[in-house]
């Protein structure tokens, strides 16, 4: 141990409320738990409630602190306003070291303010992803760059969003590269081995994933006509786990559940999601998530929207961006389908969003911040150069 090395472990206030949120605070909640230099305390804000209490007991998270914030069809304001109440409360009474927020929800930029005005420190998992459009989408790109005015470390994915942050004028001191936790969990979850396939047949497997607000409404239904035409090729099968949205699902539902080869299920549990990607021949999403954790397996993902803020995955050739018109979504999704070469290139463009060994150097940056005596050095980060 260092000479001025503290032995108090470092109290994390972990804020997380939407399943994404969950899967990607996990591993650092599983490593600080296990860790004599932190002590974790998660608090649950119930953002996706029905969705997090089951995923947080499957991915070994327990969350001290439970917020009751959501009502039915609240708008926004509302909802940003309980939830700086509620956690505010919280921080005032609990005193973190250190409030950890990830990403762009309103649980992650209220948990920001509500560290803020108790000035304690906040530390962004996530940070510097931009599309440069401050509405779209909406309102996740307001909310990471006004996290990014108020966070202490900004825990970039990639130098590309890295770069972003230092182009606002954030401290290139405050800024680290660490690549993304979504992949940690992903390997973690596949490590264990417990989640189920959901796809049936022997037919080509596609994995739709639809929820965005901006999609929402005559867009998503024109999106459900596309996929109801591409299963009617004969030889697919689509497995589309249906998003709690009213609004979604008031969209897609009519649209596709009398379809043979179109399988609408529940949403997934992270295990049985996770499971079902890595058993899939093409995705087709609206998530960011989705989109890191489809280069990893090697499944090449179409983007169903007109922006986004992980363009590394574009560049690189792993996913592609295509809007929300549905031939053009229907012509790439064939063209994938029917032309192996295509197909063969994307799926082994790689992944650049990381190696699986965030959690660590995350871990290591607040150790060392903090005057803690963490044992090990991070990991080597093959994201940033010697």
């Amino acid at each position: 141990m260092s000479p001025n090395a503290s032995t108090t472990p470092v109290r994390a206030m972990l804020v997380l409320g939407t399943r994404p949120e969950a899967i990607k605070l996990a591993p650092v909640a599983r490593a600080m738990a296990a860790s004599p230099h932190f002590t974790p305390l998660v608090v649950s804000t119930g953002q996706h409630r029905e969705m997090l209490q089951q995923m947080l007991e499957l991915l070994h998270v327990e969350a001290k602190f439970e917020l009751d914030v959501m009502r039915e069809r609240q708008d926004l304001a509302k909802l940003t306003a309980r939830l700086v109440d509620g956690l505010g409360e919280v921080v005032h009474a609990e005193r973190p070291d250190l409030v950890v927020v990830q990403g762009d929800t309103t649980s992650a930029l209220t948990g920001a303010l509500a560290a803020f005005y108790e000035h304690i420190p906040v530390a962004h998992v996530e940070a510097g992803l931009r599309t440069g459009v401050a509405d779209n989408p909406f309102p996740e790109e307001l909310n990471r760059r006004l996290i990014g005015r108020i966070a202490r470390w900004h825990f970039a994915p990639t130098p590309r969003a890295a770069g972003h942050l230092t182009a606002e004028g954030v401290p290139e001191a405050e800024v680290f590269v660490t690549g993304n936790t979504v992949i940690d969990n992903l390997l973690w979850v596949l490590r264990e081995g417990t989640g189920r396939n959901h796809f049936r047949t022997g037919l080509r497997r596609v994995l739709v994933t639809l929820h965005r607000r901006e999609n929402q409404g005559d867009t998503m239904r024109a999106m459900g006509k596309a996929l109801r035409r591409l299963a009617d090729r004969g030889d697919v099968e689509i497995v589309l786990p249906l998003h709690k949205s009213p609004a979604v699902r008031e969209a897609l539902f009519p649209e596709l559940s009398d379809h043979p080869d179109i399988r609408i299920v529940e949403p997934l549990d992270y295990l049985d999601f996770s499971a079902t990607l890595a058993g899939c021949d093409l995705v087709l999403t609206d998530s960011g998530g989705v989109q890191e954790e489809a280069p990893t397996l090697g499944k090449p993902a179409l983007v169903l929207r007109t922006t986004t803020e992980r363009p590394e995955a574009v560049e690189a050739g792993a996913a592609g961006l295509v809007g929300t018109d549905p031939q053009v979504i229907l012509d790439a999704a064939e063209r994938l389908l029917d032309d192996q070469d295509a197909y063969l290139r994307m799926a082994k463009a790689g992944n650049p969003f990381g190696d699986g060994h965030a959690t660590e150097r995350i871990l290591a940056q607040l150790a060392e911040d903090f005057g803690v005596d963490a044992a090990a050095a991070p990991t080597p980060n093959p994201l940033v150069a010697p």
